[in-house]
């Protein structure tokens, strides 16, 4: 099946996260992605280890399949040389880096568009390009911290940082996403342009209606740990063997647990006529009540007796699972979420996610495993003209 960016050409220059998944995301949609990497491998190479021969991790794994590699060194003039051919042959460039940066190894839009007039160019920065952090450096956590979400994900006191980088994997998303409109743009018009990611805008993204509501209300939210605000039951929950956690939204749902909780025994009328429970809003408010007499109906239970009784009365839950165990899952197994892939060195098949949201005309696809470090150099330079003599010379001089 033929990939709908086929054609597309790709210059990935990005690194850790924010760039290489956006153009692992262009990559499953059928573009030519080409990650250009250091001589020596880029910082991102090793992080989460898979074996001592490589030094190639997992996230490397992960966010740049169905990729080729190049190495090169544009600090060097016949580096710069081999870049600026490179450039003119592609539709999209990818640099997560400071406009500093960008400047420096010649990647800004500006020197780009003089090489190739409708040059598309992805960028990510920490916090944008305007304000007085504009020049700043940042990461995933620091996009956390500055957007509310920690102050409100831990308790009162304790901020906590999700473990999952998950301002950086948003950023990829929604820089894939305007990547895809500037193709739809140029298109029609011809002229490229840049587009601008930053972290903390897609940080800001998940926190706004709690900003929006602060803004309007001052009501001061204070964290509550796994306990929702804005309805309840919302919470994790511990059964006899393990943990769950419980979510709902509505009336007609909350309902449907004052029924689960009426055939558990006693008098349960209350969460129906107290007025501290009538609405989703008041519930959120006085959560803790909700969520001690869930805590009591789950201690009683085994985890699958429990989840099987809230599937039964149609409220949303599932096991708190650890990585072994979301890996053994019986959906996560049969979903077709994850495919198996290999790498030179690694004993056992690669689990590696899916294309995150499916077409059902013209879907992703995981095609190729994960570039080994250089291993597409000499097969590129050649489609550029170089002969195998002078790509040895590029090497020896570690241009290459």
């Amino acid at each position: 099946m033929t990939g709908v960016l086929e054609g597309i050409r790709v210059l990935d220059f990005g690194r850790f996260i924010a760039g290489p998944w956006c153009g692992a995301l262009l990559a499953d949609m059928g573009a030519e992605v080409i990650r250009i990497e250091k001589v020596d491998g880029g910082e991102d190479r090793g992080m989460y280890p898979l074996g001592e021969e490589d030094i190639t991790g997992a996230m490397f794994v992960q966010c740049n399949r169905n990729k080729q590699c190049l190495t090169l060194n544009p600090t060097k003039p016949e580096g710069r040389a081999i870049q600026d051919k490179l450039v003119a042959t592609a539709d999209i460039i990818i640099a997560n880096m400071p406009p500093r940066a960008l400047e420096q190894l010649g990647l800004d839009y500006k020197t780009l568009k003089a090489n190739k007039e409708d040059i598309i160019l992805v960028t990510a920065t920490a916090f944008g390009t305007m304000g007085p952090y504009a020049t700043k450096v940042g990461l995933d956590s620091v996009a956390q911290a500055m957007c509310g979400n920690m102050y409100i994900s831990g308790t009162p006191g304790q901020p906590v940082k999700s473990f999952s980088p998950w301002v950086d994997y948003a950023t990829a998303s929604l820089s894939a996403f305007g990547a895809m409109a500037a193709l739809r743009h140029r298109d029609a018009t011809g002229e490229g342009q840049e587009v601008q990611g930053a972290l903390l805008a897609s940080a800001l993204a998940t926190t706004n209606a709690l900003m929006i509501e602060q803004h309007v209300l001052e009501t001061d939210r204070e964290a509550t740990l796994n306990r929702g605000q804005i309805a309840a039951p919302a919470d994790d929950f511990k059964t006899k063997d393990g943990h769950i956690f419980v979510t709902s939204a509505g009336q007609p749902m909350f309902e449907r647990w004052v029924e689960l909780m009426r055939a558990d025994g006693g008098d349960e009328d209350h969460w129906l006529t107290d007025p501290r429970f009538k609405d989703d809003v008041t519930r959120g408010y006085n959560s803790e009540a909700v969520s001690d007499r869930m805590r009591d109906w789950c201690a009683k239970r085994t985890t699958k007796d429990a989840l099987a009784q809230l599937a039964e009365a149609r409220i949303p839950s599932s096991p708190v699972l650890s990585p072994r165990q979301a890996l053994e899952n019986e959906h996560v197994r049969e979903s077709g979420m994850l495919r198996k892939t290999t790498y030179p060195g690694v004993t056992k098949d690669i689990p590696i996610v899916a294309t995150p949201v499916r077409l059902t005309k013209t879907p992703g696809e995981v095609r190729t495993r994960p570039p080994k470090l250089g291993e597409h150099t000499d097969e590129i330079l050649a489609t550029l003209g170089y002969t195998k003599a002078k790509i040895s010379e590029l090497r020896t001089a570690r241009i290459v």
